[in-house]
């Protein structure tokens, strides 16, 4: 093994990444198993042998092997990762517990005599938060678009739907009241 993880690893130091990959086919399920006992989530213990990879790539320069294999300073990198993502962890969830509940839902409240805020709860998330940006608050189109992480165009189309469903309800309303 030792052997083996020494030719691979001039290969990883030449550059050639299929070599890293042939490490992390040799060593990943060794790595992950000590992640678990050390990490409550599954999914931990997968970023962190990632991690410790992607560590050795990137510093692969200065990686100290034993015995001609990178795999102690894997275990050791790993051993960090994993006490970096608990920690954090721990800290998300501190940080969660102290955030106040959300009694309303993000909900649209208010006098609502016209029926509009009922129409307007009833549109699709992605076309409510649209009209909410731009008609409700009046923000620009470009803006709307910037803070919802989507192209102008799509918000102008998500508007001219929005827009063309309450017509059609603010139609029915109006027929069902006259």
């Amino acid at each position: 093994m030792d052997d083996d993880d020494a030719a691979v690893w001039g290969r990883v130091l030449a550059g050639d990444e299929s070599a890293l990959a042939a490490l992390f086919d040799r060593h990943s399920a060794r790595l992950f198993r000590h992640a678990r006992r050390l990490l409550t989530a599954r999914e931990d213990a997968k970023d962190a042998v990632t991690i410790a990879f992607f560590e050795l790539w990137r510093k692969r320069d200065s990686v100290r092997l034993v015995e001609g294999s990178p795999l102690p300073w894997l275990l050791n990198t790993v051993s960090n990762s994993a006490r970096n993502l608990e920690r954090s962890s721990r800290r998300y969830r501190a940080l969660i517990a102290r955030t106040p509940a959300r009694t309303s839902g993000g909900e649209l409240r208010g006098e609502d005599e016209s029926g509009v805020l009922a129409a307007l709860r009833r549109l699709p998330a992605r076309e409510q938060s649209v009209v909410v940006l731009t008609v409700l608050e009046g923000y620009p189109e470009r803006a709307a678009a910037e803070t919802l992480g989507i192209p102008v165009g799509t918000v102008k189309s998500r508007l001219a739907r929005a827009k063309a469903k309450l017509r059609d309800e603010m139609a029915l309303i109006e027929r069902g009241l006259a």
